[in-house]
C-alpha cells in the first residue's frame, strides 16, 4: 500500500487556544495557569465563548460555545472582549518566525492560530525534524509566552491527524504509516477524522461504516459509486495517503462557499430573517463570483434560541443550472424557509452553495440577455465592494433594523478590534 510513496517531514503548528492565550499575555498573565473567557459581548448575556483557556476548560467545564450566562460566577474567571487586530498581528509574527527557519514557500498558513510547514531540506542546519521542532516551540515561548503543539507525519493528513488526535494533549506527536491500524483505525465517530463532517459521517454510517478502520477495510469501488472521487479520497485517507501538496484542499468533494452568521438578537418572524439572508447570500456568491465559480447546491440552517427551546433545521435544495447570482441563491433560501421555518425565534443563520464547476458552465445564452446583463451588474458591484470596502454598494434591506452588515463591517473577524501591542511592522 506504501510502496513508493514520497515522504515528507511535515509539521502542523497549532498555537493552544490561542485567542484565550494572548489575552492572557497580553495581561501579564500565564496562559496555562490563568481562567480566561473570550467573549464577544459582554452586553449580551445569550453571547457565546469565542475562546477558553485550558484551566478553564478543565476546571470549570468552560470550553467554546458555552453561553455568558452558564459562566460560574467565580472571581478566578476574567471575561476578556476580543481583539482581533492584536491576534492577528500576533499571527503574522508568529509567520515571521517560521521563515527564520524555512522559507516562505514551505510554510501554508491554515488558519490565525494553524500553520503546515515542509521541513525539507533543513536537516544541514538544524538537525532531525524533532531537534527543529523543538528549537521552534522553545522559540515561541521565549518570543511570545504562547504554548503551542505540533504534529508531525509524512504528508499534510498524517501531521493533521498527529495534532488533531494526539499532539494537542502532549505537545507533540509523531505519526508514520506504520501507526496507522493502531492509531488511526480505532478513530469513532467518524466526524472525529479530519476530513469527515456530520452529514458526511450520517451517510457513512448508513453504509455500515462507523470508524476509520471501517473504511480502511471498505470496497474502493462501492465508495467511488457512491462518492465519485471524493470515495477514492476517503478510502486513501483511512490508510493515512494523501498525495495533496502543501496548502491544497484535503477533500476537494467538500469546496463550499459558506456563510454563518450568530445573530445579535433574538430574530422572530420570517421577514427579519429574510433580511440577513440576503446579506447572507450577496455575500457567498460574492465569494462564488470571485473565484469563478457557481454551485448547484444550496443550503440553508437555522438555529432556533435556547429562549424557543433551541433546535432548529438544515435543508438543501439542487437546482437545475448552476448560479452565483445572489437572487438565486436568496429565492431558494426564501423556498426553504417558507417550507421549513416553524416561527420560533432564530439566533443561529448558515448558507452554503456546493456542488461547485466552473462559471463558465453556466449557459449565458443570447437569447437571455438580461442574465447576462445581472452577471454584469454583480461583477461591478463586486470590484466597487473589492476597492472601496464591503459597504460601498448594499442592498436597501442593509438599512432596516434586522439588517447587521453595516454592522458587522466594523468588525475583524467578526469581533471587535482592540489596541494592539506589538511593535509596528517592518
Amino acid at each position: 500500500m506504501y510502496e513508493g510513496l514520497e515522504e515528507r517531514p511535515i509539521i502542523c503548528l497549532d498555537m493552544r487556544s490561542f485567542y484565550a492565550s494572548c489575552a492572557a499575555v497580553d495581561l501579564g498573565l500565564d496562559p496555562l495557569e490563568a481562567c480566561i473567557a473570550v467573549i464577544g459581548n459582554q452586553e449580551q448575556k445569550g453571547s457565546v465563548v469565542l475562546a477558553a483557556s485550558p484551566v478553564l476548560k478543565k476546571e470549570f467545564g468552560v470550553r467554546t460555545g458555552t453561553r455568558l450566562f452558564e459562566i460560574p460566577d467565580d472571581p478566578r474567571i476574567l471575561k476578556i472582549e476580543p481583539k482581533m487586530d492584536f491576534f492577528m498581528r500576533v499571527s503574522i509574527e508568529i509567520t515571521r518566525l517560521l521563515r527564520e527557519y524555512v522559507p516562505a514557500e514551505a510554510i501554508h498558513v491554515y488558519s490565525i492560530d494553524e500553520s503546515f510547514v515542509d521541513l525539507s531540506g533543513t536537516e544541514k542546519i538544524w538537525g532531525a525534524p524533532r531537534a527543529i521542532i523543538s528549537h521552534l516551540q522553545d522559540d515561541i515561548v521565549r518570543q511570545f509566552s504562547l504554548p503551542s503543539a505540533i504534529g508531525l507525519g509524512p504528508n499534510m493528513l498524517l501531521a493533521k491527524l498527529a495534532l488533531d488526535l494526539d499532539a494537542k494533549k502532549t505537545g507533540f506527536a509523531e505519526w508514520t504509516y506504520s501507526d496507522v491500524p493502531k492509531k488511526l483505525w480505532p478513530v469513532a465517530p467518524l466526524s472525529k477524522m479530519w476530513g469527515i463532517g456530520s452529514r458526511l459521517e450520517k451517510t457513512l454510517n448508513s453504509m455500515g461504516i462507523f470508524s476509520v478502520g471501517d473504511l480502511a477495510r471498505s470496497d474502493l469501488a462501492r465508495l467511488e459509486e457512491t462518492f465519485g472521487i471524493l470515495g477514492n479520497q476517503l478510502y486513501h485517507h483511512a490508510w493515512g495517503i494523501d498525495l495533496s501538496e502543501l496548502g491544497s484542499t484535503l477533500v476537494e468533494g467538500q469546496e463550499s462557499f459558506g456563510k454563518g452568521q450568530m445573530l445579535y438578537r433574538d430574530y422572530t418572524g420570517a421577514e427579519e430573517i429574510l433580511t440577513v439572508l440576503l446579506e447572507m447570500a450577496e455575500d457567498v456568491a460574492r465569494r462564488a463570483r470571485n473565484a469563478g465559480k457557481a454551485g448547484r447546491t444550496v443550503s440553508l440552517s437555522v438555529g432556533y434560541s435556547m429562549h424557543a427551546f433551541g433546535g432548529g433545521f438544515q435543508r438543501s435544495r439542487t437546482i437545475d443550472e448552476a448560479t452565483n447570482d445572489t437572487m438565486k441563491v436568496y429565492m431558494v433560501c426564501k423556498e426553504l424557509l417558507a417550507e421549513f421555518y416553524d416561527g420560533r425565534a432564530a439566533r443561529k443563520l448558515a448558507i452554503s452553495l456546493s456542488k461547485l464547476e466552473d462559471e463558465t458552465s453556466m449557459q449565458l445564452s443570447l437569447f437571455e440577455q438580461r442574465k447576462w446583463q445581472i452577471r454584469k451588474l454583480g461583477a461591478a458591484m463586486d470590484a466597487l465592494r473589492d476597492k472601496y470596502g464591503s459597504t460601498a454598494v448594499l442592498r436597501a434591506v442593509s438599512y432596516t433594523e434586522a439588517g447587521t452588515a453595516r454592522e458587522r463591517a466594523n468588525l475583524i473577524g467578526g469581533h471587535k478590534s482592540g489596541k494592539v501591542r506589538l511593535p509596528p511592522e517592518d
